[in-house]
């Protein structure tokens, strides 16, 4: 079995594959402090409630864009499951060339997204992953990362509407029943939601530009499902893109 870890800033999203499948995975906070012991009795117990083997991983791979939670990883996949992590970077081979000015900038969990969408989906393509900003990145149909797109996520604009703004509330982020809100909650609900869409729109209208007609847009990510249902260029979503990635770039590396 493979222990998969996406490490990003807000959540971290767990997953264990038996062979190609994805047999189980869990959706927890970023704790970045917790400790190397921390991280394996939570494992053991997700294990446990699962009821899944400990013993039966033999393999571990991460991507991570919280540096400081990667060494307490490290020991955890020696200390509790007596194997050494791979930890993707822009010099794991992957299978993609990255065409960027540096590539040791881009986060690993974007390699990850596009490994996974090329393979799966074609090229050229586009992820849009909402996170805790949302990027975009570019694949050429010769598995060529290009570059992309970074955003503010949507989590981080309701948190500056209300913390720079001395009346406007805390809100959720949710499809507005209609587009004109008749207060205040409606009408920054339908702002946050179509100023989303609005600019997801005009920075993929520009992008399937450049790259041509055939490419393939594909999302992931918190509020992927809730986009696309407004979206005129989302249309596919795959929330569990990045693990998907994670197993084969392992399997990619397994075999050499």
């Amino acid at each position: 079995m493979l222990l998969a870890l996406d490490v990003g800033n807000t959540n971290v999203t767990i997953g264990v594959f038996q062979g190609k499948e994805l047999g189980a995975h869990w959706r927890l906070r970023t704790v970045p402090e917790r400790t190397t012991d921390e991280w394996g009795i939570l494992l053991r117990n997700l294990f446990a409630l699962s009821a899944l083997d400990c013993a039966g991983i033999d393999g571990i791979i991460v991507a991570s864009v919280v540096p400081l939670v990667d060494p307490r990883l490290t020991s955890m996949a020696l200390e509790y499951f007596n194997t050494e992590a791979l930890f993707v970077t822009s010099e794991t081979d992957t299978g993609l060339k990255i065409l960027v000015d540096n590539p040791s900038e881009v986060g690993a969990d974007r390699i990850v997204n596009g490994v996974a969408a090329h393979r799966l989906y074609g090229g050229p393509c586009v992820v849009v992953d909402f996170g805790t900003a949302i990027t975009f990145d570019a694949v050429s149909a010769g598995a060529e990362y290009l570059g992309g797109v970074i955003c503010a996520g949507i989590g981080i604009s309701i948190e500056a509407l209300f913390a720079k703004t001395a009346r406007l509330p805390l809100v959720d982020f949710r499809e507005p029943r209609k587009l004109i809100g008749t207060n205040t909650v409606g009408s920054m609900q339908s702002g946050l939601y179509y100023g989303a869409i609005g600019m997801i729109d005009g920075i993929l209208e520009r992008m399937t530009g450049e790259l041509g007609p055939l490419t393939r847009v594909i999302a992931t990510g918190g509020q992927a499902a809730m986009i696309v249902r407004g979206s005129r260029f989302l249309k596919v979503t795959d929330d569990d893109l990045t693990l998907k990635g994670l197993q084969l770039i392992w399997e990619r590396n397994r075999t050499q």
